[in-house]
């Protein structure tokens, strides 16, 4: 049987990786002794990687394909194929940022009083590209962990990965400017892609990936509303596209059926109350395919 080798990435995107997935379809079971989780498909094998190693062994036709953020793609500088960018990271719906920070006391006010100065980060060649389209000249040293911890005493600013920026504050640190934007990403080698069952096997992963990210922040909404009353519940109802009205039986009125983002739904619902909406269901989505 053919199968397509999956990098899942090890570490902080791990959980969130494996809920993704989850939504889309596919259980995957990791065990904390094995480097080798399982999944309800056949057609798959998975393995646990860094995600700073994960662009490099896909490069090199180890694995075929696998998730990781563009981040560390550009850091290992691979020549692989993005099949479809994944805007989610470890605790929310959202890009994640390497910023340049300095202690909060530091005189450092922007990249420009970092000239000759030392600066620590685990994306190195990123942050040497930033600081060279700059025109600064700093050393950069590699930095294995505990990155915030090394501000003031053995370097004078660090670039590190935020996405909200409480763990910089709590280590009394200042942001001064982003050196990059990143994402996951779902990426191939051209090899794999170029194999028409594995293209194939990847383009499906990547529909599914897709639709689960859209549906995360989503509600399914369902309700009943009389003849009299659907134009001012059509009023007041946002819609991913135009809502599903259906007449019920015995001419009583219609089912409205829609899709909206859940950051609406405590608004709407009392709203929808107000104009008559009976029945009104809530229910959760794994996929929105557009």
């Amino acid at each position: 049987m053919k199968k397509l080798s999956f990098g899942l990435p090890k570490g902080s995107l791990q959980e969130s990786t494996i809920g993704m997935m989850k939504n889309a379809g596919y259980r995957v079971y990791v065990s904390s002794r094995s480097y080798y989780p399982s999944i309800d498909d056949d057609e798959m094998s998975v393995r646990l990687i860094r995600p700073q190693d994960m662009a490099r062994y896909i490069e090199k036709g180890i694995i075929d394909a696998g998730l990781t953020g563009q981040d560390w793609v550009e850091e290992a500088g691979a020549d692989v194929r993005c099949v479809e960018k994944l805007v989610y990271a470890k605790q929310q719906l959202t890009k994640v940022r390497w910023v340049l920070a300095v202690p909060e006391d530091s005189p450092v006010k922007s990249v420009e009083d970092l000239q000759g100065k030392r600066i620590s980060t685990e994306l190195v060649n990123v942050t040497k590209k930033y600081l060279e389209e700059k025109g600064i000249h700093a050393e950069v040293e590699f930095s294995h962990g505990a990155t915030e911890a090394k501000a003031p005493d053995l370097v004078d600013a660090i670039v590190e990965l935020t996405e909200t920026g409480s763990s910089l504050r709590a280590n009394k640190l200042r942001i001064i400017e982003t050196v990059t934007e990143s994402a996951t990403v779902f990426i191939t080698n051209h090899k794999s892609w170029e194999d028409p069952w594995k293209r194939q096997k990847i383009e499906n992963l990547a529909i599914l990936f897709h639709g689960a990210i859209i549906a995360r922040d989503k509600v399914g909404l369902k309700m009943n509303i009389s003849n009299e009353g659907l134009d001012a519940l059509l009023e007041k109802l946002p819609a991913l596209r135009t809502p599903t009205i259906s007449q019920l039986s015995g001419n009583a009125g219609y089912a409205i059926e829609t899709i909206l983002d859940e950051s609406v739904v405590r608004n709407i619902i009392p709203e929808l109350k107000r104009v008559g909406a009976e029945g009104i269901i809530e229910y959760p989505l794994n996929k929105v395919i557009l």
